[in-house]
Formats: structure tokens, sequence, C-alpha cells
């Protein structure tokens, strides 16, 4: 059995803030050991710092959805659909505004976007 990791090599390891470790820790999604008054972190610790991590960075969970992640009774499973739904969401978003930049780069009326013949065709006035 390997010894605790310190903090600081956690942080280091993990390129986070040694607050953000803090943060997680009263959030109570990570639990840390006491050794001589310093944070420490076991293999399980470690393993769910780096899950923590991958959840913000890849799928852009916030710390809320996180926490029901990690909570076995909070019905964790209803968590990642929703979340697809919303990176959907997102992504067609992100479509829509390349598509309209795309085209804005292809307009070539001379007075500039808001003339835009293709613009003014796509706004709804009152």
């Amino acid at each position: 059995m390997s010894s605790p990791t310190p903090i600081r090599v956690v942080a280091d390891h993990f390129e986070l803030a040694i607050s953000t470790l803090h943060y997680w820790e009263r959030r109570g999604l990570i639990s840390p050991q006491r050794r001589a008054g310093q944070r420490c972190y076991d293999a399980d610790q470690l393993y769910r710092i780096a899950l923590i991590k991958l959840w913000r960075t890849t799928g852009l969970m916030s710390i809320d959805e996180i926490a029901a992640m990690l909570d076995a009774e909070s019905g964790w499973q209803d968590t990642v659909p929703a979340r697809i739904a919303e990176i959907e969401r997102q992504q067609a978003a992100l479509e829509a505004a390349r598509d309209y930049l795309n085209h804005l780069l292809g307009c070539r009326h001379e007075s500039g976007p808001e003339r835009c013949p293709g613009f003014r065709a796509a706004v709804d006035l009152p």
C-alpha cells in the first residue's frame, strides 16, 4: 500500500490550485486524510480527483452535477442524459453561430453587415 500523497504534489500533478482542492473538500466531493496537519490523499481519492477533473473539463459538468454523479443514491444515471442533452443544445447553438459568421465572411454588401440582404431576410421585424 502506498503512502498518502501530500496536497501540493496532488495539486501540481493534476494542475489544480490548492484552493480548488479545498473547495472540492468543502463541497464533500473529496475527503483527504490529515498527516501532521497537512491534507494527504490515498489512491481512491486520487482517482476521484482525476475523475472530477475529467468531468469538469471534458464533460463540462458543474460542481452540483458532479456531486450528484458521486452520490450513489441521487440517481446519477439521470445526470448523464441531461448533460448530453445540454451539450447537444450548445453544439446546435455553436453550429448556428459558425454558419452565421461564415455567411458574414462571404457577404460582399458594400454598406456592411447590417445591410446584408441575407441578414435582413432572416430577421423578423415588428
